[in-house]
């Protein structure tokens, strides 16, 4: 079907894909009652006005309170002084903001030639994200942190190293997820924005050691080792490789650390290999599913770390995939199975997002992407045939930096086309039937919190 030629047929259509976006997430299981955020503003709230402690608070009429490092807490310690409103409307507003920047670099230099219709699409595209609802939803912080790590890409692909490595030490202080992120560095041979990285991490987390000496000792020797405190590791929500382990009955530790441990090396490999190639999108792309895998709890919500994944298929000339997956990724199709994860159709279906992850961790192009190549010599360039308009338009910018050397990059980089990983995918929106809104842990008809399932006793 083709896009409409006229700004009246495009508001028309934007007007009914916003229509259908609006019928969709108003018949899913998705108002989360901004259950995070009230669990962060008890927090500090408690914490800097009646003298509570860090980790002692609980959200009324549930067992769940705060469970991320103690710098997080610090952080947010702004929150403690404005009203619950205020804090939920900043915390849209910084969703917002960092979702902008998210898009803007994955979009790269060509970003304003999809012009208003092209972004309308996407946000009504990303509106039906599963794990970006949830996160606005529950108020969530994965938007802010994907945002601190994209941007020191951002500035090491800009000649801007000096400060690369900052958002990922804050990224890795405020969640411990992010430190994976160094470990790209260090693949990379970035010593020295590694090196930032590392020292901003360690320094946020000896300021709140400073502030909240007695969180600090708690959280580093006891609740982090608790995951109890965060939720049920076979609970549907927890796509990762401990949850489809839990799910299936297996809770010991060494099954899970061999698991972690492959999916280690696989990522090391390809990570290896797309920097190499000069294609840190891709690279950064890798880490991001990666980590998502080997945490031991990974929410849907969480699975925004996804997102560089489809721009980068959709840059490598495979739009169709990308709407695919993401298409999957839009469905809710995991709490079908919500109150029985048992069988071959359980196994399956309920780690339908954990399946799409690890696919994406084993068999997403990385290096230059088809077709994109520039001619060596001006002979070959004088007779090569021009490019497919399909092939222009689906062709996505690498925002991140190729290898060190710049005469290096400028003779192997691939050369950089306008696009975005989700503006074609925007098409594939998945109006399909869905589970109806049910009494599940994450419907706003019940309890709001993806982790608000009471854990098993110790």
């Amino acid at each position: 079907m083709r896009a409409p030629s006229t700004d009246r047929g495009r508001l028309l259509l934007v007007l009914a894909l916003a229509t259908a976006v609006t019928v969709f997430t108003a018949t899913v299981p998705l108002l989360r009652d901004w259950f995070d955020l009230r669990v962060y503003y008890g927090t500090v709230h408690t914490w800097l006005h009646h003298g509570g402690r860090i980790y002692d608070y609980h959200v009324p009429g549930t067992t769940y309170g705060f469970t991320y490092p103690p710098f997080a807490a610090v952080s947010m310690a702004p929150m403690g002084y404005l009203g619950l409103g205020a804090a939920i409307v900043a915390a849209l507003v910084l969703n917002l903001l960092a979702l902008a920047v998210v898009l803007r670099i994955l979009a790269g230099p060509g970003w304003r030639r999809h012009g208003w219709f092209g972004w309308a699409l996407v946000a009504c595209g990303l509106a039906l994200f599963e794990p970006l609802r949830d996160t606005f939803s529950f108020g969530q912080v994965n938007l802010l942190l994907l945002a601190l790590v994209l941007g020191d890409g951002w500035l090491l692909s800009t000649g801007r190293g000096r400060w690369a490595g900052v958002g990922i030490g804050l990224a890795a202080a405020v969640k411990l997820t992010p430190a994976l992120f160094i470990g790209l560095l260090l693949l990379a041979r970035r010593w020295k924005a590694a090196a930032v990285a590392t020292a901003v991490a360690l320094a946020a987390t000896g300021l709140a050691a400073l502030v909240v000496p007695s969180a600090s000792a708690f959280y580093w020797t006891r609740a982090l080792w608790d995951t109890t405190r965060v939720g049920r590791l076979d609970y549907v929500s927890n796509q990762s490789l401990q949850g489809v382990l839990a799910r299936l009955g297996e809770t010991g530790r060494p099954l899970w650390a061999t698991a972690v441990l492959l999916v280690l090396c696989v990522w090391a490999v390809r990570a290896r290999r797309a920097v190499v190639a000069g294609d840190w999108t891709a690279a950064f792309a890798l880490t991001g599913l990666t980590a998502c895998l080997v945490s031991p709890i990974t929410w849907v919500h969480h699975l925004v770390w996804l997102l560089p994944s489809f721009a980068v298929l959709v840059r490598a000339g495979h739009p169709r995939i990308a709407g695919a997956l993401y298409a999957v990724m839009c469905t809710s199709v995991v709490w079908l199975w919500f109150d029985d994860s048992s069988g071959i159709d359980g196994f399956l279906g309920s780690n339908t997002y954990t399946w799409v992850t690890l696919g994406l961790l084993l068999w997403l192009p990385t290096g230059q992407a088809p077709g994109s190549r520039r001619p060596l010599n001006r002979n070959t360039s004088a007779t090569a045939p021009a490019p497919s308009t399909a092939a222009v338009t689906t062709a996505a910018v690498s925002a991140h930096p190729g290898p060190s050397s710049a005469a290096t990059g400028a003779a192997t980089r691939t050369a950089a086309g306008p696009g975005l990983g989700l503006v074609r995918s925007a098409s594939s929106d998945p109006t399909g039937p869905t589970r109806p809104a049910a009494a599940k842990p994450q419907s706003s008809s019940s309890r709001a919190s993806s982790y608000t399932v009471k854990p098993p006793p110790t």
